[in-house]
């Protein structure tokens, strides 16, 4: 491994920090959905590293489902932000509690 484990943690703590950061943070819901997005990817950088550390492809196998429920979850999120964008105007995530 050319790359010590201990920096890929370092860069996916700093990562999945950054996205809870984005998602606590931010009143937009597409920023909201980015932050969960930033976490996921995190969290497969962790599993890569893990994998190239142990000589095991099962992190590097897992990482391709995380990647298609990343799309999945993005593609219906936007689906979601979309029609309450278009029922309320807005993108404030508090102006959607008075959807009727």
């Amino acid at each position: 491994m050319i790359v010590p484990f201990s920096h890929v943690l370092v860069l996916a703590g700093m990562l999945f920090v950054l996205g809870i950061v984005c998602t606590v943070a931010r009143r937009n819901l597409i920023m909201i959905v980015l932050g969960v997005e930033i976490m996921l990817n995190a969290a497969s950088i962790a599993f890569v590293g893990a994998a190239s550390r142990w000589h095991n492809l099962e992190g590097q196998a897992f990482v391709l489902f995380v990647l298609a429920i990343a799309a999945t979850e993005v593609s219906v999120g936007l689906a979601i932000i979309v029609y309450a964008f278009r029922r309320t105007g807005s993108f404030d995530p508090s102006a959607y509690n008075r959807l009727k």
